[in-house]
C-alpha cells in the first residue's frame, strides 16, 4: 500500500482539483452577511428543523444564578473531490469556551482515529479482499445525551416571538460544547457493544465484533466511519440497525475519508493528501 502521510490525528484539508470550475460563492463567516442570500438562508433553516425535530432543547424562563451560554451560526461550503459544491451546510454551534469546569462539563475526552490505525484496516481490507464501506452521520453530536444542566440563549434568527425572552435548555450535547464530542462517542459506542463489538486494545476508535464466522471492524472518526469484514450479511444487518439509532448516511466505497483522496487498484490503496 502507498501513502504519502505522516501519523497523526488532525483532520487533513482535502485536496481539490483546481482546474476545475467551481461555483462557490464566499462562505459567510456571520448570520448577518449569510442572511442575505438564499443558499445559506435554506441551511440555516434546514439546520433549525433538524434541531427541532431532535428535540434538542426546550424553551425554558431564564433560571437565576444559572449560566446562559451564547451560539452562532457557522459555515461550510462541501465541495465534491473535483471541487465542485456538493451542499451548502449551517451549523448552530453553542459557544463552549464559556463554560466552567464542574458548574456544566467535567469531562471531555473522546478518542478518534490514528492515522496508523486506518492504514492498518485498509491494508487488512485489501489482503482479505473484504469490501470497505464509508459512512457518516448526520447531527451525530444531537445524539449524545446531557448530565449536565446546560442553558443558551436562542439561536440568532429564530427567535420563538411568542416567547422571546425564553432560554434554550439543552436536552442533547450541541456542537460547540466541551462535552458533545465525548457524549457522542459514548452513545455510539455503548450501542455498538450492546451488538457484540468490543474496543481494541491498540486503538479505543477501533471497535471488533468477533464470533466463530464473523469479523467485523468499525473504525470511527468522530462522525465518520469506516467498516469492513468478512460477513457482508452481518454488516447489512450491522448498517439497518445503526440506520435505526442514528441518521445514516452510507457513502459507498470509500474515496474521500477525513479529506484523503483514496484511490484504489487490484491490489493496492493509493493515498492522496
Amino acid at each position: 500500500m502507498q501513502t504519502r502521510l505522516k501519523s497523526g490525528i488532525r483532520k487533513p484539508k482535502p485536496i481539490l482539483n483546481l482546474l476545475a470550475q467551481s461555483t462557490s460563492p464566499t462562505t459567510p463567516t456571520s448570520y448577518n452577511q449569510a442572511m442575505k442570500s438564499d443558499h445559506w438562508l435554506l441551511a440555516m433553516h434546514a439546520e433549525f428543523e433538524a434541531l427541532t425535530n431532535q428535540a434538542t432543547w426546550s424553551l425554558v424562563p431564564a433560571p437565576p444564578n444559572k449560566p446562559v451560554l451564547g451560539c452562532k451560526w457557522t459555515f461550510k461550503t462541501k465541495l465534491l473531490p473535483n471541487g465542485q459544491v456538493d451542499r451548502y451546510k449551517a451549523r448552530l454551534v453553542a459557544l463552549g469556551y464559556d463554560q466552567k469546569f464542574g458548574i456544566n462539563y467535567t469531562e471531555t475526552f473522546s478518542p478518534v482515529a490514528k492515522m496508523p490505525t486506518i492504514r492498518l484496516l485498509l491494508t487488512l481490507a485489501l489482503q482479505q479482499k473484504w469490501p470497505m464501506y464509508q459512512l457518516d452521520v448526520a447531527n451525530a453530536f444531537l445524539h449524545g445525551d446531557l448530565p449536565e444542566d446546560i442553558y443558551m440563549w436562542q439561536p440568532p434568527g429564530f427567535v420563538n416571538k411568542q416567547q422571546p425572552n425564553a432560554v434554550c435548555k439543552l436536552h442533547k450535547s450541541l456542537y460547540g460544547l466541551k462535552q458533545a464530542p465525548r457524549q457522542w462517542f459514548q452513545k455510539l459506542t455503548n450501542f455498538l457493544k450492546s451488538q457484540g463489538f468490543i474496543f481494541s486494545r491498540a486503538d479505543q476508535s477501533l471497535l471488533i465484533l468477533d464470533t466463530a464466522d464473523t469479523q467485523i471492524f468499525i473504525l470511527i472518526y468522530v462522525d465518520d466511519f469506516l467498516v469492513t469484514g468478512n460477513n457482508s450479511v452481518a454488516i447489512r444487518r450491522l448498517l439497518q440497525h445503526l440506520q435505526s439509532e442514528f441518521a445514516l448516511k452510507q457513502l459507498g466505497d470509500i474515496s474521500l475519508f477525513l479529506g484523503i483522496q483514496v484511490i484504489q487498484s487490484s491490489n493496492s490503496y493509493f493515498l492522496s493528501q
